[in-house]
């Protein structure tokens, strides 16, 4: 345990795997008070389970970002144990591999409905409490490289990761006068559930040609995404807001 988050409240969605569980579990390392968010209430709470049994503070909840109200009783849950110091919104999908002209719509509506629409809704509540509350405070949106550059069959999810560091930016722009700091994390591909999750078969041999596409030679690891998210909501970072960084173990570089 460390003490840099000490008596920092912490707010993470999509903390029952993956990115989302490792910013959490990181959090909770720094001493924060946790609240563990994710549609999957079962999971978020085995998150927060986690953190106590290490020695930490975290509860956690039920939440659909798709939702405005969920969000919003999500938010107000974590102003009930403090200001909300750090708020990170994890939550996402891949959504379905398909070209662009044969891309289903429904899937459209579904990748942008949680990977757009509900980091809106999410930062959009943080700020509001972040300000009425008057400490100021900082937010990193779940971006990636594809909200960079294109990526073929993943046109939903590239059109809603371009939106996240758009609405970032903006959102930075909007609340700098308030202490509000707000930044965009973006990996390049990372082992996480999402990825076999993406309909594209996740064996051996992807991995390897995944990897391969990063000049380090491999995939991240969900917690070296962790530790960007702390660092640039930590007073490590005071001075940057409305970026985004690229945690792609050199993927962009090419």
């Amino acid at each position: 345990m460390t003490a840099e988050f000490a008596d920092r409240v912490a707010l993470v969605t999509g903390a029952g795997s993956g990115i989302g569980r490792a910013t959490a579990l990181a959090y909770g390392k720094a001493g924060a008070c946790v609240l563990a968010a994710d549609i999957a209430g079962d999971a978020a709470a085995e998150t927060a389970d986690a953190i106590r049994a290490a020695g930490g503070c975290a509860t956690s909840i039920r939440a659909d970002v798709t939702d405005p109200e969920s969000v919003a009783a999500m938010v107000a849950r974590a102003v009930d144990i403090g200001p909300i110091h750090a708020a990170c919104n994890c939550a996402g999908i891949a959504g379905a591999a398909a070209l662009t002209g044969e891309y289903p719509l429904d899937e459209w509506r579904r990748v942008i409905d949680i990977d757009l629409t509900g980091v809106f809704f999410c930062l959009r509540a943080e700020l509001v409490a972040m300000e009425a509350a008057g400490t100021g405070g900082s937010i990193v949106n779940m971006a990636s490289i594809a909200g960079s550059v294109g990526l073929n069959g993943a046109s939903a999810y590239a059109a809603a990761k371009h939106g996240v560091i758009g609405l970032t930016q903006t959102a930075a722009l909007e609340y700098a006068k308030s202490g509000i700091r707000v930044n965009a994390v973006a990996p390049g591909f990372v082992n996480t559930p999402i990825l076999s999750h993406s309909g594209i078969p996740f064996d051996e041999a992807v991995q390897a040609k995944l990897a391969a596409r990063h000049p380090l030679g491999r995939l991240g690891q969900p917690e070296e995404i962790a530790e960007a998210v702390l660092w640039l909501t930590s007073p490590r970072a005071a001075f940057i807001t409305g970026t985004t960084l690229f945690v792609d173990g050199g993927y962009l570089a090419r």
